[in-house]
């Protein structure tokens, strides 16, 4: 309970020099250590969190660990960083031949496959929001498809147009869709026969 910010700021080169698990010579790039700058991050906020509680409970005066913060007139523009700089990477982008790779591979796949690559590269949906697709969620005369609240992750229903490539492939699993069933409900349909025609699962 004692602990004070040089006690951290030990901890937190300590954790820097560990290396990491895959073995002693793999580099987080973001880190330049064994462990990634997010993994950094999470372990310094468990340590913040526990002198939260001392703090609360009366044990301590104050936080060792901090927080980094804005200071109205400060130096640097204002902002006082924390015992550990928080990184905030761009998202990955694959290269054109890394796309012309996926491409080559979805072109062998069933249509199925290449609907779901398609609808989730022209309305940005997730996982969950695919598999979670109805039929009524469609509206093909206007290449719109609906987005119901309970299965994104805003929880907020959204309306996301396709192209008109993948309405060429929608039309094409439909067809196929209605020689599995006919009736409404699950847009993917597995047709393996643990789970034969129904709403595809997670």
């Amino acid at each position: 309970m004692r602990g004070t910010r040089a006690h951290v700021a030990l901890y937190v080169r300590e954790l820097g020099s560990r290396p990491s698990r895959r073995g002693a010579n793999v580099v987080a790039l973001d880190s330049g250590a064994g462990l990634s700058n997010s993994t950094l991050q999470q372990r310094l906020v468990s340590v913040r969190l526990f002198y939260d509680f001392l703090v609360e409970e009366g044990l301590r005066q104050d936080n060792p660990v901090g927080r980094g913060r804005y200071t109205p007139g400060a130096r640097g523009g204002g902002q006082q960083r924390g015992l550990l700089r928080k990184l905030v990477k761009l998202p990955w982008t694959p290269s054109d031949e890394q796309w012309r790779s996926v491409l080559a591979i979805a072109a062998a796949e069933p249509v199925r496959t290449r609907l779901i690559l398609a609808l989730a590269y022209d309305a940005a949906l997730r996982r969950e929001e695919l598999c979670s697709l109805r039929t009524d969620d469609l509206d093909p005369g206007r290449r719109l498809v609906r987005v119901r609240a309970e299965t994104s992750k805003s929880r907020r229903d959204r309306v996301v147009p396709y192209s008109a490539v993948t309405e060429a492939l929608l039309s094409q699993y439909l067809v196929h869709r209605a020689t599995v069933i006919r009736a409404h409900g699950g847009l993917f349909l597995p047709e393996s026969r643990r789970n034969f025609a129904q709403p595809l699962s997670l």
